[in-house]
C-alpha cells in the first residue's frame, strides 16, 4: 500500500491533520500521522501516530530546554528535527502538510530534502504570496488555505479535502519510468551563453536526455537538487554566474552550497566561467546606490547588469576553486580566454581583459589539479562553437571516467 505521511502540529491543527489523514486513507492510501508541535516540544495528542518527541530525538545536536522556551528557536529544532526524520523514512511516498505561517516554515524543509518526484502537497495561509522561500528549488504543490487553517468550516473543508484527494490522486497515479530511456544530465545556461549551451545540446541530445536550467539562483538549485536525488548522471555547468550574485548581492544568487550537489555524489562534472562578467540587479532604479557609479548595462526593463571588477572576479574565481576542491569525482573545467558572455567581447559593454584575466587567475591559482580534477584555459570565446565541442569532448571523458 502506498503511504503518505501528514505532517503538522496537532495541538492547534488536530481536526484539520485528521480530516486530511481520513480522507486520504478513504481514497485508497496507507496514512502515517506526524505530530510536530513545539509546545514543551512533546504532545500528549492521542490518536497520532508519530509523536513530537519521536521526532525530536532525530536532531543531530539537540537543542537544551532552555532554549526552547523561545518558540522561535523551538519551531527551527523542529523542523531540522523533522528534516531528518523524513530522510530516515524509507516508505514516504507522498508527503502533505497544513499549517499557517510558523507551520509552513516548519514543514517546508523536510518536504524540500525528498527527492524530486515524490508528491508533496502544502496547504498554508501564506501560499497567495512570495512562495520562493519555501519551494525553493524542489516541486512542491503550496495550496492557499484562504481561510485561516484554524478549525473546519465550510471554506476549510472544500480547500482540505482538495487538498487530500491532490495527494491520493498523485500517489495511486504515479508515471512509471519515462519511455525515454537516454540518461539525464543537467545543463547551466543564462541569455548570454545561449549559443554554446544550445550547441552543446545538439551535440549530446541522441545520446543523452538534456535538462537546461536557467541560471537565475533557483534555477542552479534545481540543477543540483536533480544531482542529489539521482536524477541525473552528471552536469554541464556552462554557467556558474549565480555565485557573482551571491558574493556581490545581486538578485539571482546561488547559496553557500553551490557545487555541493558533485562533491556529495561525484558525479562527473565539467563547467565553466560563463557570464561570471556580471552581477544582476532589477530594473535600473533598484541598483543599490554604492553600484551606481559602476559600468552597468540594461539587459531589459527589468534586469539591469553590473560589470564584475576585478576585486570581485579574484573573489569569485577563489570561492568557485575552493568549492570544486571539495569534489572528489571526475571535474573538468574549461576556461574561455577570449570572453564568457556574448557581452564580454570586443566591441561590446562588458569586455574587459583585465578583470578577465584575473578571474582566470584566481582559478587556477586555487584548483587544486589531481588526474581526475582539471583545468584548462583555451583561446576561445565562451560562444564559439569550438569551446562547445571541448565541453562536449571533455563531458564524455568524465563520463566515461567514472
Amino acid at each position: 500500500m502506498k503511504i503518505v505521511y501528514v505532517v503538522g502540529t496537532c495541538d492547534t491543527k488536530g481536526s484539520e491533520l485528521r480530516y486530511l489523514r481520513d480522507l486520504i486513507r478513504d481514497a485508497g492510501c496507507g496514512v502515517v500521522l506526524v505530530d510536530v508541535s513545539v509546545s514543551e516540544f512533546r504532545s500528549d495528542a492521542s490518536d497520532v501516530d508519530v509523536q513530537p518527541a519521536e521526532v525530536a530525538r532525530f536532531h543531530p545536536n539537540p537543542p537544551k530546554a532552555e532554549e526552547l522556551k523561545d518558540r522561535g528557536k523551538a519551531v527551527a529544532a523542529m523542523s531540522q528535527a523533522l528534516v531528518e526524520y523524513i530522510r530516515s523514512r524509507p516508505d514516504v511516498d507522498g508527503i502533505i502538510g497544513a499549517g499557517g505561517s510558523g507551520g509552513t516554515a516548519l514543514i517546508a524543509p523536510a518536504m524540500r530534502a525528498l527527492p524530486i518526484g515524490v508528491p508533496k502537497v502544502l496547504v498554508s495561509t501564506v501560499a497567495s504570496g512570495n512562495v520562493a522561500p519555501y519551494v525553493g528549488p524542489t516541486d512542491i504543490s503550496m495550496m492557499y488555505s484562504v481561510t485561516d487553517v484554524s478549525g473546519l468550516n465550510r471554506i476549510s473543508r472544500v480547500v482540505l479535502a482538495n487538498a487530500a484527494h491532490s495527494i491520493a490522486g498523485m500517489v495511486l497515479n504515479q508515471v512509471g519510468a519515462a519511455a525515454d530511456e537516454r540518461p539525464a544530465i543537467g545543463l547551466t545556461m543564462f541569455g548570454v551563453t545561449t549559443p554554446c549551451v544550445q550547441a552543446v545540446t545538439r551535440a549530446l541530445e541522441a545520446n543523452f536526455d538534456c535538462l537546461v536550467f536557467h541560471a537565475t539562483g533557483t534555477g542552479g538549485q534545481s540543477f543540483e537538487k536533480l544531482a542529489d536525488s539521482g536524477l541525473l548522471v552528471g552536469g554541464i555547468d556552462v554557467s556558474t554566474t549565480e555565485v557573482c550574485d551571491y558574493l556581490v548581492g545581486g538578485v539571482f544568487p546561488c547559496t553557500p552550497d553551490r557545487f555541493g550537489a558533485f562533491a556529495r555524489t561525484k558525479l562527473p562534472y565539467v563547467g565553466s566561467s560563463g557570464a561570471l562578467d556580471m552581477v544582476n540587479f532589477g530594473a535600473m532604479e533598484t541598483v543599490p546606490s554604492q553600484f551606481r557609479s559602476r559600468r552597468l548595462h540594461v539587459h531589459n526593463p527589468q534586469v539591469t547588469l553590473m560589470r564584475t571588477n576585478p576585486e570581485e572576479c579574484s573573489r569569485i574565481g577563489q570561492w568557485i576553486g575552493e568549492r570544486l576542491n571539495l569534489c572528489e569525482g571526475p571535474v573538468r573545467f574549461l576556461i574561455p580566454e577570449l570572453g564568457v558572455s556574448a557581452i564580454d567581447a570586443p566591441g561590446q559593454p562588458f569586455h574587459d581583459p583585465e578583470a578577465d584575466a584575473v578571474l582566470f587567475a584566481a582559478l587556477e591559482r586555487t584548483l587544486r589539479r589531481t588526474d581526475k580534477r582539471q583545468l584548462t584555459r583555451v583561446p576561445l570565446h565562451i560562444n564559439d562553437p569550438q569551446f562547445a565541442d571541448l565541453l562536449v569532448t571533455n563531458f564524455k571523458e568524465a563520463f566515461r571516467e567514472h
